[in-house]
């Protein structure tokens, strides 16, 4: 029953004990105010149920629209303004308040976690702008490694393990270790919605200074080795620097609770960027592996546990080929990640050559580099044969030992493909360095032989000017000598008569210049003595062949630069990482620049959980593979048109050389460029036919 009700009965109740009590004022009433006693309930009751009704829905309004306002409070509330973010700083840089600090953090975890669905209700901040989060960032990133360095009583930059582990210890620790994982954390999320490549290598290179600070959380530094890993193989510009400094820096400061995961990652990261090369990739893959020994350099008796892990599965490879003898087998070990591990090796061993923990595994990469070579002895594998050959003068040099190479090389000059004039036109020129397997259809064009001529001549020469100043160089060099004049006889190419004789005058010019000294020494050859024979000449640098050597290094030098479009230092003085340096600050002192290059960074209007970066660098990501694509075919193209169509019309062996190419993953590009360039030239060839017919009609 309802209010209304309730008291429209109480009202006629009151009306009949009025009656009974005085019935003449009663009567009188019923006389003269018949209306006051005529009493109608229902219509009471609707009127005074329409009343209430507009009174709850006037209350709702109401209520809602103090709903409404509280919401819009509590979010006004909540927006992180760039006012209150000067506060924050400017307490922190004058007073070093504490809850200032705790805001500013919160604020930070709010920045780095932007646009994630996870609706914690608790979060204190929860809007900001684009401005906000880069001043956000911006200053925390630059000044919280200080403010924490501060908080926890340690040194102001630098820091070892052993200091971090004295700290866990104290109340410092226990008081603030919740801000320092907190900041690392956030961080380290930040960091995997990134797109931009500054504001990652700002990031990293701020984090760098706090490295030391992760000891206490091993998860969080497996996580930011993950990363750092990541942005190392596939960053740009000058993000790989950064990350491998970041990598390096957690090695000297953590010691052994990173190296191991850092060794290995770093080598599964090279060998995941290294089983493609062209002339353009060639440049990155060399700083990688220059990269791989600088931090090999940091402990080198691990680094030769792992390194000996490594070199063995190389061997266990090589063997399996042996043994099995099958194409699968063949193709694991005559592959671009194969090789670049040898060459990754192979730089190591040069680098640390003295070292005694590294000079145990030159003999073992010595015999695997040799089985390599030959494994399958034919011409279509001069390419990696002359690249082992390389590795293997490298290694002798480094190490001062003596490597029998001469006999690789003077075998391929006894094959059939060097010795006959070329059947395959001129050709286009051929970068051995970005080649390991050659097509027929290369195989048998004059810049192929020419290439390669001259490369066995560069690697010959390289290896006898290391022994130019040996007592025994007469004997070393009797027999290449002699195999030299025979391919000289046999030949039919002029140009391969010059160089070959070009470089048996010098032999026998340094022959001469050793026997002449050889002449007058009393010392037997098993004599100590005999290891400073000529010591002076060697250091100078007068023999023959060393003079040979140099002019040859030149000429070798121009020849690679023509074939790039930049000239590029690559090999062993590429271990200062290039041009990438200079973009890094070198030390503290360089506050400014860093500001500047951090202003510059999130200077931007993207935030955590936007993809309006994503789409245009994805746009841009295929342009680039386009122009890469065009650039590979065209640096890997069999030849001109004219020396192509000759190819197609008088070989015989065309359809057995496209059907071979396709077999292997080398060889995909150029079997893709014959079949393409044979289309169109197939509608000429069927003219030609048509009118010769038709003449001989006619």
């Amino acid at each position: 029953m309802s209010i209304s009700q309730s008291a429209a009965k109480e009202h006629i109740e009151q009306l009949q004990r009025l009656q009974k009590k005085d019935p003449e004022f009663y009567q009188y009433l019923q006389e003269h105010g018949k209306d006051l006693l005529t009493f109608d309930d229902e219509g009471i009751d609707d009127d005074v149920d329409v009343d209430m009704e507009d009174a709850e829905t006037q209350l709702d309004d109401e209520t809602h629209e103090h709903d409404i306002a509280e919401e819009e409070e509590k979010q006004s509330k909540n927006i992180v303004t760039n006012a209150m973010v000067d506060s924050w700083c400017n307490s922190i840089r004058e007073d070093g308040k504490l809850s200032a600090v705790h805001s500013l953090m919160k604020a930070f975890r709010t920045a780095c976690h932007y646009g994630d669905d996870t609706g914690d209700s608790s979060a204190k901040f929860t809007v900001m702008s684009s401005s906000v989060f880069n001043k956000i960032m911006l200053f925390t990133l630059s000044e919280l490694d200080r403010i924490l360095r501060k908080l926890l009583k340690l040194p102001a930059s630098g820091g070892k393990k052993e200091t971090i582990n004295e700290l866990m210890s104290t109340k410092q620790w226990k008081s603030y270790n919740h801000l320092v994982k907190s900041y690392l954390g956030n961080a380290l999320h930040v960091l995997n919605q990134m797109t931009d490549t500054k504001m990652i290598s700002f990031t990293l290179r701020r984090l760098q200074y706090s490295s030391v600070l992760l000891a206490p959380f091993p998860s969080l530094l497996r996580k930011f080795i993950k990363v750092a890993l990541h942005f190392w193989g596939t960053g740009g510009g000058a993000l790989p620097v950064v990350s491998f400094l970041f990598l390096r820096d957690l090695c000297v400061r953590l010691g052994s609770d990173c190296l191991d995961e850092c060794f290995r990652g770093i080598y599964k990261a090279y060998v995941l960027n290294c089983h493609f090369v062209n002339a353009v990739k060639l440049q990155h893959i060399q700083f990688l592996a220059n990269c791989v020994i600088e931090l090999i350099r940091v402990d080198l008796p691990t680094a030769y546990q792992h390194a000996f892990v490594f070199i063995r599965q190389l061997a266990m490879l090589l063997r399996d080929a042996l043994n099995m003898k099958t194409k699968e087998a063949f193709r694991k070990v005559y592959e671009w990640k194969f090789m670049n591990c040898l060459e990754l090796w192979t730089g190591a061993i040069c680098a640390y050559s003295s070292e005694a923990d590294f000079q145990p595994l030159a003999y073992p990469l010595t015999q695997i580099i040799s089985g390599v070579a030959r494994l399958v002895p034919t011409a279509r594998y001069f390419p990696l044969r002359l690249r082992c050959v390389r590795m293997l003068n490298r290694i002798a040099a480094s190490t001062g030992t003596f490597i029998p190479v001469s006999m690789l090389l003077l075998d391929m000059l006894e094959m059939k493909e060097l010795n006959r004039p070329p059947t395959g036109g001129i050709g286009k020129a051929v970068d051995l360095r970005a080649t390991l397997k050659a097509s027929k259809p290369i195989l048998k064009t004059r810049a192929f032989q020419e290439a390669c001529v001259i490369s066995v001549v560069e690697e010959l020469a390289e290896h006898l000017a290391q022994w130019s100043y040996s007592v025994a160089f007469f004997e070393l060099s009797f027999i290449p000598a002699v195999r030299l004049r025979s391919f000289c006889k046999s030949t039919k190419v002029e140009r391969f008569r010059k160089e070959m004789r070009h470089l048996i005058r010098r032999i026998e010019a340094n022959t001469e210049f050793t026997n002449k000294r050889r002449a007058s020494v009393t010392f037997l050859p098993n004599d100590h003595a005999a290891t400073s024979f000529l010591e002076d000449e060697k250091k100078m640098g007068t023999s023959p062949l060393s003079q040979h050597v140099l002019t040859l290094r030149q000429r070798a030098q121009q020849r690679n630069d023509s074939m790039m479009e930049s000239s590029v230092l690559v090999g062993e003085k590429s271990a200062v990482f290039g041009s990438k340096l200079d973009q890094i600050p070198a030390s503290d002192e360089e506050d400014d620049i860093r500001n500047e290059d951090g202003a510059s960074a999130f200077s931007s209007s993207w935030l955590p959980g936007g993809d309006s970066w994503a789409k245009p660098d994805e746009k841009e990501e295929k342009k680039k593979k386009k122009k890469k694509k065009k650039k590979i075919k065209q640096e890997e193209g069999v030849g001109e048109d004219e020396d192509i169509v000759e190819d197609l019309v008088l070989s015989s062996d065309e359809d057995g050389c496209l059907s071979d190419t396709g077999e292997d993953d080398n060889e995909e590009q150029l079997g893709t460029t014959t079949r393409q360039q044979s289309k169109k030239q197939k509608p000429k060839n069927f003219s030609k036919k048509n009118s010769k017919k038709r003449k001989r009609a006619s």
